[in-house]
């Protein structure tokens, strides 16, 4: 029912920063969540952020609080993740994935985009 691409991602040196975009296609419900996870190399999939389709209900994991903002364009069905002072740590391959209710657990979501790699060097 809908259709999730991430795109933005790539290679950035530490404290700098970069902005990601999950564009939305299919349809999408009005109270649907749309939420970022990454998943580094031999690390579990974890929550980023989470932001309601509409209204301004936001959510952060405590790792990226204060470093990344979450944002939408509900006239392009775009979900954006901007991503500032980064660390090598933030690498990872980053996820849009959308749900019914807020969770910071990935298998609350019921669509997923395909990834988009950010790699941040030291």
């Amino acid at each position: 029912q809908v259709q999730l691409v991430e795109s933005g991602g790539g290679l950035v040196q530490a404290g700098g920063s970069l902005r990601l975009s999950c564009a939305a296609s299919g349809r999408t419900f009005s109270s649907y969540f749309m939420g970022w996870f990454r998943q580094a190399p031999d690390k579990e999939r974890e929550f980023v952020a989470a932001i309601m389709w509409r209204g301004s209900t936001t959510a952060y994991a405590g790792s990226v609080k204060g470093r990344f903002t979450i944002s939408r364009d509900n006239a392009k069905n775009t979900v954006y993740l901007q991503m500032n002072s980064l660390k090598p740590e933030d690498t990872a391959v980053y996820y849009c994935a959308a749900g019914q209710t807020r969770s910071d657990k990935a298998y609350e979501y019921d669509f997923w985009g395909r990834g988009t790699q950010v790699t941040v060097s030291s």
